[in-house]
């Protein structure tokens, strides 16, 4: 895959209430290392539509990954201004990554008028890459439902793949960084 959308939960579906909740940093390790081995296997762009949560840790992730790597990030939000209503940690996060991606374009160009604007969102993104990778647990829907319900039409047409981070993955980061904490053995 050349070019891969990430998504998955709001941090409230995930009961994150806080941008520098410790939870977090396990989200954003455990999409590196997805990243990580896709952009070694040729992975060139990470498309997000910019969203709370899921997004714009993956957003921060790919900025840290960039040092490293030859990757792009592309910001793509249904419309202007999505980010509103946001609390204000969070608008200056979205500001600081929609400033620095290596391409960012709201789908249309005006504020929000409804939910087709979504929809049409999530069939852009998927009509430009080759697959996504979604925090995803079939036991509690949210919001990437909606994402996922448009990439399986794709993917039934054999052209998309789809790539879940499942609760169980986030707890083997969680494990694998307990174990590789030295303050751990010798407790």
């Amino acid at each position: 895959m050349k070019t891969i959308v990430v998504t998955g939960y709001k941090p409230m579906e995930m009961g994150i209430f806080k941008h520098n909740d410790p939870k977090v940093d396990f989200v954003k390790e455990t999409i590196k290392r997805r990243l990580r081995t896709y952009i070694e296997e040729g992975l060139q762009w990470v498309l997000i539509s910019g969203q709370m949560g899921v997004e714009l840790w993956t957003a921060e992730v790919v900025l840290d990954l960039k040092e490293e790597y030859d990757v792009k990030l592309g910001v793509l939000p249904p419309f202007e201004n999505q980010e509103e209503r946001w609390p204000e940690d969070l608008k200056l996060v979205y500001e600081e990554i929609t400033m620095t991606a290596d391409f960012y374009q709201p789908i249309y160009n005006k504020g929000y008028e409804g939910p087709y604007q979504f929809r049409a969102k999530d069939q852009f993104l998927i009509d430009h890459s080759e697959g996504c990778l979604v925090l995803y647990d079939e036991d509690t829907e949210g919001s990437p439902q909606y994402f996922l319900r448009v990439a399986k039409k794709s993917q039934d047409h054999g052209e998309y793949e789809i790539v879940y981070i499942t609760p169980l993955d986030l707890e083997e980061t969680v494990e694998e960084l307990r174990m590789a904490d030295p303050d751990f053995w010798s407790q």
